[in-house]
């Protein structure tokens, strides 16, 4: 490929980003697209919600007979069918804000009129109450916290400080705050065994035992028989985005094994991010055993684990919020169990939720005649800085990869990252100048392969003589003897270039996962994109293209570009013979770009812009070094004086290293031996 060539490709891909950046849609033309998009997406939620509410309005109908359950005797058991005795469970309560709530919660009936109160009659002139949740509300500066007394439970959490993408689309300046998950969506109980009998706690109708607002304080409290007591403390502070929970039961000595109390969380979180496909990716329970450490349950399907090991936290995931639950002391493995499920494709919840999650943990209680446990109930964003503040290797659960990935991202590409953002740079600068930091600190590498890449091509003419001296394959051990001598003579080496490669991968790798990851970039706009954590989109088609979406990704079209250039150049630039039988590597390398637009459409665009100024900026820096470092008619005639010293014996060339002396051993052994084996044929 010749200068001019160069010039001619490197000037289209500058037209085109110019033609990119001048042709992206007017800010007036991206409010429309969003506003199109956000009364599509309320018109789907609407239906979603008419559809759940005649769902709820048939069961609430189709249960009231339920609520009549069997009074216990004293060991816990159901009263006999004749005793005429039922149990009328009402969980109504009025909350007053600032004030301590309380309510009778259990109505007792003779079971010969519990027919007429089932229909709202009356029984000894009471009025039936009606089965009610009863909402009651925490704040602090990060959340907002909704609490049942029904259950005693976590009702629903909004992070104040975000917004999902339905929300940011509107552009209206606004934070309205993002709702993890609201009443109906998750439930904290405990599930006991008393006298052999399982109940749970989540039906039950508990009093509101303390409620102070400003204090940032709540406690529900459910009393069973004699002096047994079941008590939930909930507290917030202001400046985290913690919730403290703690649980005290007492009076079940004797009655209630310590192992027999375990804790049921469920959830199911709701869409906060653009495309569904995308975050439902990388959520997931992630879970830290004791000894074993961190693991999580798959990603992309259904799946569930008996623990282990005892359990330092657990954790619902999804792609940058996140619930911790985080015991003082470890839960133990007995009995504990964690599942995350999936959602079927075009059913109702699957077009609401991500996924489901499950916990069902063991408390590991010492007693149960006074035992209580302290847990932080974690609600906020999967920043790497405020997951890491916490000590408990919170931040195990971003996905920056393993191992040397993982240390290049948190110890490299992170901090210098940061920094970049402290000097108020604005984030797409930021990556910018990211990107040709990395690229700097690469250059001395790609030098090396390009020197090494400039080597084979002087060879060239040289290996093709070779190849043409040695077409037979009986001959193909001499030929590569004779190659090897030609290598070692000149200073070249095929796989010289392979090592340089080698080395940057890491950091290439580290940063395919870094972007995707990092909180820094949700719901921040770059350019045309007005989301670099989620896809940008410059064209929506109106139909879906198998594989590729329904929209076009702008970066992801530059990045093939840029690397299809890159990739012609290389071919350019390498000098590696084609061997018979292989597949032609020049057309799989041009077919690689093709699929990466495929690949990439529905990536994260900062992720895509970052490997198109990277790619873009390879191409320069190859230029460069030809044009500025390396004269390769220079370094034609160093390498031909060099190869003459060494065959007239007067220099002192290159050592050959012992791997090569033993190769040469091995060479010489297998010639041996084809030669026998020939020498024996001619003989038959």
């Amino acid at each position: 490929m010749d200068r001019n060539t160069v010039t001619g490709l490197i000037l289209i891909g500058l037209l085109l980003t110019v033609f990119a950046i001048f042709n992206q849609p007017s800010e007036e033309d991206q409010k429309k697209m969003r506003e199109k998009e956000r009364k599509e997406q309320e018109k789907k939620d609407a239906a979603a919600r008419a559809k759940a509410e005649k769902e709820k309005k048939e069961k609430e109908a189709k249960t009231l007979e339920g609520n009549w359950i069997a009074k216990l005797d004293d060991e816990g058991n159901p009263a006999p069918a004749d005793s005429g005795m039922v149990v009328y469970m009402d969980t109504t309560v009025t909350p007053v804000k600032d004030t301590i709530v309380s309510a009778e919660m259990i109505v007792v009936a003779p079971k010969e009129k519990s027919a007429d109160m089932a229909k709202g009659g009356t029984s000894q002139g009471k009025p039936r109450a009606e089965v009610k949740d009863s909402l009651l509300t925490l704040e602090s500066d990060k959340l907002i916290v909704q609490f049942n007394a029904k259950g005693g439970t976590v009702a629903s959490v909004l992070l104040k400080e975000f917004e999902s993408y339905r929300d940011f689309a509107k552009n209206d300046g606004k934070i309205s705050g993002l709702t993890l998950f609201e009443a109906g969506d998750a439930v904290n109980e405990l599930i006991i065994t008393k006298n052999g009998r399982k109940f749970t706690t989540g039906g039950l109708a508990f009093d509101v035992a303390e409620y102070d607002s400003i204090g940032k304080r709540i406690v529900f409290e459910y009393r069973g028989q004699d002096d047994e007591l079941i008590r939930f403390s909930y507290g917030l502070k202001d400046g985290r985005y913690d919730l403290g929970y703690d649980i005290k039961i007492k009076g079940y000595g004797g009655k209630v094994s310590p192992q027999n109390v375990l804790l049921s969380w469920q959830t199911k979180f709701r869409q906060t991010e653009r495309l569904m496909s995308e975050q439902r990716r990388v959520s997931t329970v992630c879970y830290n055993y004791k000894e074993e450490g961190f693991s999580y349950l798959s990603e992309v399907s259904s799946d569930s684990e008996k623990a282990e090991d005892d359990i330092e936290w657990v954790n619902f995931k999804q792609s940058y919020f996140s619930s911790f639950l985080h015991p003082e002391r470890p839960f133990e493995k007995s009995g504990s169990r964690l599942a995350v499920g999936t959602f079927n494709e075009g059913s109702k919840d699957g077009g609401i939720y991500i996924k489901k999650y499950k916990a069902k943990v063991n408390l590991g209680l010492s007693n149960t005649d006074d035992a209580s446990l302290h847990m932080d109930w974690y609600f906020g964003p999967n920043d790497y800085d405020v997951l890491a503040s916490y000590d408990s290797d919170y931040d195990e659960i971003l996905n920056y990869g393993w191992g040397i990935f993982r240390w290049i991202n948190l110890y490299a590409v992170q901090p210098l990252f940061n920094i970049l953002q402290s000097w108020g740079l604005a984030i797409g600068i930021a990556i910018l100048f990211l990107t040709i930091i990395l690229k700097l600190v690469l250059m001395p590498i790609q030098w090396k392969m390009y020197t090494s890449s400039a080597k084979m091509r002087i060879l060239k003419p040289e290996i093709d003589e070779l190849n043409k001296k040695y077409p037979e394959k009986e001959d193909a051990m001499k030929k590569q003897q004779e190659m090897m001598t030609l290598y070692r003579e000149s200073g070249a080496s095929p796989l010289a270039g392979c090592v340089p490669m080698l080395i940057q991968m890491p950091i290439l790798l580290a940063v395919f996962r870094f972007f995707p990851s990092t909180f820094d970039l949700r719901q921040k706009s770059f350019l045309w994109a007005e989301d670099l954590s989620s896809y940008d989109s410059i064209a929506t088609l109106g139909f879906e293209i198998p594989f590729y979406g329904d929209h076009v990704s702008l970066f992801t079209l530059l990045m093939a570009g840029t690397t299809l250039i890159y990739t012609m150049i290389n071919q350019g630039n390498m000098a590696t013979p084609q061997q018979p039988g292989m597949p032609n590597m020049k057309y799989i390398m041009y077919f690689f770009p093709i699929m990466m637009i495929f690949f990439f459409n529905n990536y994260s665009s900062g992720l895509s812009y970052y490997y198109f100024i990277s790619t873009l900026s390879s191409i320069l820096i190859m230029i460069a070094i030809k044009r500025f470092f390396v004269d390769e008619e220079k370094l034609k005639a160093k390498m031909a004086a060099r190869k003459a010293a060494a065959q007239s014996g007067n220099g002192k060339g290159k050592k050959k290293s012992k791997f090569q002396e033993r190769l040469e051993q091995m060479q010489k052994a297998q010639a041996e031996q084809q030669k026998a084996r020939n020498q024996a044929r001619k003989k038959k």
